[in-house]
């Protein structure tokens, strides 16, 4: 009998399938059409397959793609220009005035490309952005050959792109539209927060969001100021008030969460509310940190975000895991609260159930998507290796990223992008760095 033909086969030292299956060793995978086709030991599937490439990784970690579920991508641009400053003074002192500056489309094609290249090295291969201008980020992750959730920003506040909240969702609505059949990119409802969208605006987000089947992502607890502002403003707390509204429902992802009663957890339960948690970026602006193994233990799905790189510094998801992993364990006294292999899957597959996409994305399995990434493990700081995931959780594995594919296209190649232009993206990089610097 004649082998099965396959496009690519991909060995490896070591594959983490995830989603709890049991690690590999000398392992590979056969992939056409974008899909998995099987996994085995190398020799079964090459055995079995026949491929027209094989990409041969013996000192390789191979596993999912990691899913940062939480970015506003195009303030890549303005990493490192606030500092030091608590949550409200950053955005209001800082952040807020060289936005509506010096925003445009031009703005965030610039700091989605640099975003999406940051990520790739990295190993993120699916992405949800929120920020302004979203057609010109959809159009550059669909470029791009990533993965991506557009949520587009619904927003009281008059800005750049839209005059208003009903401008938003009318903008937003047709967006929608436009990618209701493309591929990999989905749009969202991206309501700022409770205390920046009216009564009457998010009561029409959630109209349509259910009417069109649309996830709605929405900055919520973001610290004890944000909470204390629910009570003053509404009579009561942002979950409570979106509970009251009907919002609260397995296609609302809550960002940050970092202050939370009992009560609200069962609300968060019992709605099946996915949570992103952003560790870094709350840690660096003293948010607080979500009760992750609190949440965990409640059955809430709960995955990571690195949020924007002007708050968090850096976009890289593993890295995300390793400080969730690390809060974790200081707020609960337990040096086995949130294992590495929990972390992980909050890299993967949690995203992908956050953003509805797993039984697309988020494990290697048969059937699934492509979207896998490979660690090289030469490196003396990953040495010796004897536990990976541990590894790849707590060590710098983030920077020894090698390959990356998307529905089994290679978007990384030995550490090079093959659609972004490196030199060219960080070349306007730093032309807009120039520009921002000589005018504030």
């Amino acid at each position: 009998m004649s082998n099965q033909a396959a496009e690519l086969v991909i060995e490896a030292g070591i594959l983490i399938p995830g989603n709890q299956a049991e690690i590999q060793h000398d392992a590979a995978l056969a992939i056409t059409a974008g899909r998995i086709l099987a996994i085995a030991d190398r020799q079964t599937i090459n055995t079995q397959f026949t491929p027209r490439r094989r990409v041969s990784l013996p000192d390789h970690i191979l596993l999912p793609g990691l899913v940062n579920a939480h970015c506003h991508l195009a303030m890549s641009l303005l990493r490192g220009f606030a500092e030091d400053l608590p949550l409200q003074a950053w955005l209001a002192q800082r952040i807020w005035p060289v936005e509506a500056r010096f925003v445009d489309p031009a703005f965030v094609r610039d700091g989605t490309r640099l975003s999406m290249l940051e990520l790739l090295r990295a190993g993120v291969t699916c992405f949800s952005d929120m920020y302004f201008f979203p057609e010109t980020a959809a159009r550059e992750a669909k470029n791009s050959g990533m993965r991506a959730q557009i949520a587009f920003p619904v927003i009281d506040i008059a800005n750049s792109w839209s005059s208003s909240a009903e401008d938003g969702i009318h903008k937003g609505l047709s967006l929608a539209d436009e990618y209701r059949h493309i591929p990999g990119v989905q749009i969202a409802f991206g309501p700022h927060s409770v205390n920046t969208v009216a009564t009457a605006a998010l009561d029409k987000v959630a109209m349509f969001a259910e009417e069109l089947d649309l996830n709605i992502q929405i900055h919520l607890h973001e610290n004890a100021a944000d909470v204390a502002d629910n009570v003053s403003t509404l009579g009561t707390t942002g979950i409570q008030y979106l509970q009251a509204r009907g919002l609260l429902g397995p296609g609302l992802q809550a960002v940050h969460v970092t202050q939370i009663s009992p009560a609200e957890i069962e609300l968060l339960q019992a709605n099946n509310v996915q949570v992103i948690h952003c560790p870094t970026s709350n840690a660096r602006l003293a948010c607080g940190s979500a009760p992750v193994n609190t949440l965990h233990e409640a059955g809430i799905n709960v995955c990571l975000g690195t949020d924007g790189a002007a708050s968090s510094q850096r976009q890289s998801v593993l890295a995300e895991a390793r400080m969730a992993s690390l809060l974790a364990r200081l707020h609960d006294q337990d040096a086995a609260a949130l294992p590495a292999a929990r972390a992980l899957d909050m890299a993967t597959i949690n995203g992908a159930r956050a953003l509805g996409l797993a039984d697309q994305i988020g494990s290697l399995e048969p059937g699934k998507s492509a979207d896998l990434i490979a660690v090289d493990t030469r490196a003396p700081e990953l040495h010796p290796l004897y536990d990976p995931i541990a590894q790849l959780i707590h060590g710098p594995a983030d920077a020894h990223v090698s390959h990356v594919w998307v529905a089994g296209e290679c978007l990384l190649d030995n550490g090079r992008a093959t659609r972004l232009d490196e030199v060219e993206i960080l070349e306007r990089a730093r032309g807009w760095q120039q520009q921002i610097a000589d005018q504030t």
